[in-house]
């Protein structure tokens, strides 16, 4: 930032800024664009497909935006429609997608020796929600080598069932693709070889692979700013930052709560083992992990409502997960409770939460809300379809799940752009569009008269 005095004080500073992070919002977009595209024509040529034939771009851009957006909704079964080398486009995708296209090229900056400017540790701040510029570069190689670490013991863990099951070579390849996939919190899988779109239900009743899959997902879902957290303070939780208090309890709340709910309302028919795992399993991959291991389209109502809820919420913020994020719902939750007993901050573990962070947590929440569904009710309309499949799906795409009852593939072009756009906006953010479009305001000291209105 460049500070200019004048007789107005520093507004040419203010006005330095701002410009600074509209271009930082619109060069995250303008990366995921980028590679998204790229993925898309990749995909289209014959060397991608198994029956080596070029696939149209409509299937490809809906597979490119998935997998870059690290979703998990797809329009052609990845393990038999996809070659190795369609494969492997699209697991280059989701890496990106899950570590962020900023992250990958300022590391590529760094491991090429070139400085990296304030402008670029502005954007990389930007793109995975760090608190502060100052240490972002630490905090980048901080990213790249627990991803690394993390999704080569998951590799390493997985390896030994997928080995005996499908041989030395594609057991590896397996093992290496749903770590990868799991710790993005992606969805992808290749398991179509047993039965297309049948993502993990074969391995129901294995407690090693689903043990595996829902840690990778809840390590990615939690975020790199809280595991820095955790491993610089260790047990001693009251030097946690607010943010990492807020991401854990929430996040561990989200994930028994629905468990018990899953548990004794929808799998009663399985034995205790399997209903228990089932639900925990249901329960984590909701949030934006897009694996399931039980067939979604037999649950009532209920327990796809409940479903819809979790994935809207999704992970926690500077992770690979999508939603409305973990600290957004915790703010929400904590800025009613306020109001129910007439208090004037909202508070959180003996720390009060500022106006700014409540007001972003109404808007984003809005946001949600008006295109999930707005965008169920026209698939509805399209489609001639159920209202709460569509609004499923709607809810799955805005929060970067990937978990489907059924209908992705046969739906029509336009409800495919809406989902499209719908993942997009998930995994971008939909303030970092809002910023991208129009930037933030410029601070004024005037201010209008107030005048009360009464809601409720």
């Amino acid at each position: 930032m460049f500070h200019f005095k004048n007789s107005n004080g520093s507004i040419n500073s203010i006005k330095t800024k701002n410009k600074k992070s509209k271009n930082s919002f619109r060069i995250i977009i303008i990366g995921f664009m980028a590679i998204i595209l790229l993925g898309a024509l990749l995909l289209m040529l014959p060397i991608s497909s198994r029956g080596r034939c070029f696939t149209s771009f409509s299937d490809t851009l809906f597979t490119a935006v998935s997998a870059t957006c690290v979703t998990g909704l797809v329009v052609r079964d990845t393990a038999t429609y996809w070659s190795l080398f369609g494969q492997f486009v699209i697991l280059i995708m989701i890496q990106i997608g899950g570590m962020g296209v900023i992250t990958i090229g300022l590391a590529v900056i760094r491991a090429s020796g070139k400085k990296i400017g304030l402008w670029q540790r502005s954007t990389m701040q930007e793109s995975i929600s760090a608190p502060q510029v100052g240490g972002i570069v630490r905090l980048t190689g901080f990213i790249l080598k627990i991803t690394a670490i993390i999704e080569l013991i998951g590799a390493s863990l997985l390896f030994p069932v997928f080995c005996a099951e499908f041989g030395f070579l594609k057991g590896l390849w397996y093992a290496v693709f749903h770590s990868i996939s799991a710790f993005c919190n992606a969805g992808f899988d290749l398991m179509g070889v047993k039965s297309k779109f049948s993502s993990l239900c074969s391995y129901s009743g294995n407690i090693y692979i689903n043990a595996i899959i829902m840690l990778l997902i809840i390590i990615g879902g939690i975020g790199f700013i809280t595991w820095r957290d955790v491993g610089t303070h260790k047990f001693r939780l009251g030097k946690y930052t607010l943010q990492s208090k807020v991401a854990l309890l929430t996040s561990l709340l989200l994930i028994l709560l629905p468990a018990v709910y899953f548990f004794f309302w929808e799998y009663g028919d399985l034995s205790i083992r399997e209903r228990t795992v089932s639900s925990l399993f249901q329960s984590v991959t909701a949030r934006t992990a897009g694996f399931n291991t039980q067939d979604l389209s037999l649950m009532d109502e209920s327990g796809t409502s409940v479903m819809i809820i979790l994935m809207l919420i999704g992970g926690s913020p500077g992770s690979t997960a999508g939603g409305l994020k973990t600290t957004t719902f915790a703010v929400l939750f904590l800025s009613a409770i306020t109001v129910f007993g007439r208090r004037n901050d909202v508070q959180c573990f003996k720390r009060r939460i500022s106006d700014e962070a409540v007001r972003n947590a109404g808007a984003i929440l809005f946001m949600y809300l008006a295109l999930f569904l707005t965008g169920g009710v026209m698939i509805s309309r399209i489609e001639d379809l159920p209202l709460l499949t569509c609004l499923f799906e709607t809810g799955s795409a805005i929060g970067t799940v990937g978990l489907t009852l059924g209908i992705t593939s046969s739906l029509s072009l336009f409800s495919r752009i809406i989902l499209m756009i719908l993942m997009f906006f998930g995994r971008v953010g939909g303030l970092t569009l809002i910023y991208a479009a129009i930037g933030p305001s410029e601070n004024n000291n005037s201010r209008l008269p107030l005048e009360k209105i009464t809601v409720g």
